[in-house]
């Protein structure tokens, strides 16, 4: 049976101007000033012409998605990225009947109102925290008697999208910050202010937000995308870096990452593997985004040079050979937005999930037949290449629109699985046994 919660109609109607404000405000973000000025090196050198698209379309402000845009072609002229709506989904027009799950799983609702639901992270007593990027909350879903209730844990904040959770403290990545609130889940009600524990991130809103999680070597794990759709970007972006939970000893461990937003370890070799999304306006069908391994620290690979381990970019490869860089263990398609991603290590669902990845695609904007909008299972070799991939949740994408865009998947210590929405702004649960289970 269904089983969802949804946060109380005061809290939902006292925020929705805000959200309306601040959604409307990021969907406008491809005309309006950019909060902070581009860094130097997003500027062509002198005498260098422009990036493509640019002559075309000389109002567009640095860093916006709309850069490279073919000029006079209609097809292109129809593609932009893709707006939310204003406030999230009522629990009853949630799109649950159409979304579809292998034979023997069971999804429902899990909990809604959530505005902009995206990144998730699970608390030790079962809390579920969830980010958000177009609106300044952090929300608790909460699990008391048996009942779920949805709490708004912080909010005044900028472009909260990552959060972690490791000893009984939350970590929040902001636009230019990380920060931390200490024994949250015994303050759920009461929290105190975050307190900023690393504030040297760059403040360029073009894949300014940030996933962020914490690694079996008990650092915390942050990365910074190119400041562009495609852009020489200088050391301070492009990048993954790792630090301690205070905040301290900050390293780079890898460069040439265009924009992750979804990487976690592999349960045996403890390697990270992370999504990459691949540049926009080369082509509808090329490149393809990126399913990556770090083997060791140091490693490039290959944005802005080389696109999908095979193909020498036509703008900045000139003069470079893929073969300097460290290739994607697999491709997950063309423009499809792979973002959230974590290994299946429970017990509920059948051996054949044992140890695979679990892939949350958030959908093409700039292709004319839209892919992704699912959640995808990639099987992995013995040699940690990708063998395959499989569709795991389907149904967000009908009639070549999206009526959901799955964000991030977070395994529950009983082993069912959670998928954020931000389009709805919900999070669903799925379950493999019998339908009742989807109610306990």
């Amino acid at each position: 049976m269904m089983n969802y919660v949804s946060v109380p109609r005061g809290l939902l109607l006292s925020g929705a101007f805000l959200t309306a404000f601040t959604l409307n405000a990021a969907a406008q973000q491809a005309t309006d000033p950019p909060v902070a000025a581009p860094p130097p090196s997003t500027a062509p050198a002198a005498g260098a012409p422009p990036p493509a698209g640019t002559a075309a379309s000389p109002t567009l402000p640095p860093g916006s998605p709309l850069i490279g845009r073919p000029a006079g072609n209609d097809a292109a002229a129809k593609l932009a990225p893709i707006a939310p709506p204003p406030i999230p989904a009522a629990p009853d027009k949630l799109p649950i009947a159409k979304l579809k799950v292998p034979a023997g799983f069971n999804i429902e609702v899990y909990a809604a109102g959530m505005a902009n639901a995206r990144s998730l992270a699970l608390g030790d007593k079962g809390t579920v925290f969830v980010g958000s990027r177009l609106v300044d909350k952090v929300y608790a879903i909460v699990n008391k008697d048996g009942k779920r209730e949805v709490k708004v844990l912080v909010s005044g904040l900028y472009r909260p999208n990552g959060v972690a959770f490791k000893d009984g403290t939350l970590y929040i990545a902001e636009l230019s910050k990380i920060s931390k609130i200490e024994k949250v889940e015994d303050n759920l009600d009461n929290p105190p202010k975050p307190t900023v524990i690393f504030d040297k991130l760059p403040k360029d809103e073009a894949h300014g937000w940030k996933f962020i999680a914490i690694g079996p070597d008990n650092k915390l794990y942050a990365p910074v995308g190119q400041p562009g759709n495609n852009v020489l970007n200088d050391d301070e972006h492009g990048l993954i870096r790792r630090m301690n939970l205070d905040g301290s000893g900050a390293e780079v461990i890898v460069r040439g990452v265009r924009h992750t937003v979804g990487f976690d370890w592999h349960p045996e070799t403890k390697q990270l593997y992370f999504t990459d999304n691949g540049r926009d306006w080369m082509s509808e069908d090329v490149p393809e985004d990126e399913l990556n391994r770090i083997t060791k620290v140091g490693e490039h690979f290959g944005a802005p040079f080389c696109l999908q381990g095979n193909i020498v970019d036509p703008e900045f490869g000139w003069g470079k050979s893929c073969s300097e860089y460290t290739a994607p263990v697999g491709l997950l398609g063309p423009h499809s937005a792979a973002l959230g991603m974590r290994f299946y290590t429970g017990n509920m669902f059948p051996k054949a999930y044992k140890n695979v990845a679990i892939i949350a695609r958030h959908g093409s904007w700039n292709r004319t037949k839209k892919i992704g909008g699912d959640v995808v299972i990639a099987k992995l070799n013995k040699d940690g290449t990708m063998k395959s991939m499989e569709p795991f949740l389907t149904g967000f994408l009908e009639d070549n629109k999206y009526i959901g865009r799955p964000v991030d998947v977070l395994q529950m210590k009983d082993g069912s699985l959670l998928v954020s929405d931000d389009y709805n702004g919900a999070v669903y649960r799925i379950t493999y046994g019998k339908p009742k289970m989807a109610g306990k």
